[in-house]
C-alpha cells in the first residue's frame, strides 16, 4: 500500500466504481464492424468480379466477416463489464482488462493537461473520451466511452481540482 508523501497516512484504492455509458457497446461494435469491412468488402467485390478466383476470394471474405461479426457481438459486452473509472480528490484511476488487468492511476498533483476528444463515431453515439496527461512514461490515462455531457463535466471538474492541488515537488 503506498504511503502518502510526508503525511504518514496510508492511501487505499478500491476498485473504481463508475462504468462507461451503455452506448459505448454500440460504439465499439461499430468500430469493429468498420475494421472488419475494410478487408471483407474488397475481397467480396473482387470475388464477384473475378470468376476464376471467386472461391479463393469469397472464402476468406466469409471467414473474416464471420469472425469480425462474432467479435463485434461478444467483445464489446466483455469490455463494458471490465472497464471502470473513478475520480477522487486525490487521483484519477482507470481499470481495464480481464485476464491482464491494468490499473492506471494519475495523482492530481501530477496532471499536466485534460483533453476531451469526440471523433465522428463518438459524436454519432453522443460519447467522448477524456484524456488525462501526466509526465508518466506509460502515457496518458484515457477514459473512453463517456456520455459527452459527463465527459465535459469531468474535464471541468478535473481542471478545477488540479488547479487547487499543490504540485508535487519530488
Amino acid at each position: 500500500m503506498p504511503q502518502g508523501e510526508g503525511e504518514g497516512e496510508t492511501v487505499r484504492l478500491r476498485p473504481p466504481r463508475n462504468t462507461l455509458n451503455e452506448r459505448a457497446v454500440g460504439w465499439w461494435r461499430a468500430q469493429w464492424l468498420l475494421m472488419t469491412a475494410v478487408p471483407v468488402v474488397p475481397l467480396a467485390v473482387l470475388g464477384a468480379l473475378i470468376e476464376p478466383a471467386r472461391f479463393w476470394l469469397l472464402l476468406p471474405a466469409a471467414v473474416l466477416a464471420a469472425a469480425g461479426t462474432a467479435t463485434a457481438v461478444l467483445f464489446p459486452l466483455w469490455w463494458f463489464r471490465t472497464h471502470r473509472w473513478e475520480v477522487t480528490e486525490d487521483a484519477v484511476y482507470v481499470r481495464t482488462g480481464f485476464f491482464w488487468q491494468e490499473w492506471r492511476i494519475a495523482p492530481m498533483s501530477r496532471i499536466q493537461t485534460v483533453d476531451t476528444v469526440r471523433g465522428p463515431l463518438e459524436q454519432l453515439f453522443r460519447l467522448a473520451t477524456v484524456t488525462v496527461t501526466t509526465a508518466s512514461a506509460k502515457g496518458a490515462v484515457r477514459i473512453e466511452g463517456l456520455d459527452h455531457e459527463v465527459a465535459a463535466d469531468l474535464a471541468e471538474r478535473l481542471t478545477r481540482i488540479t488547479r487547487d492541488t499543490p504540485g508535487d515537488a519530488t
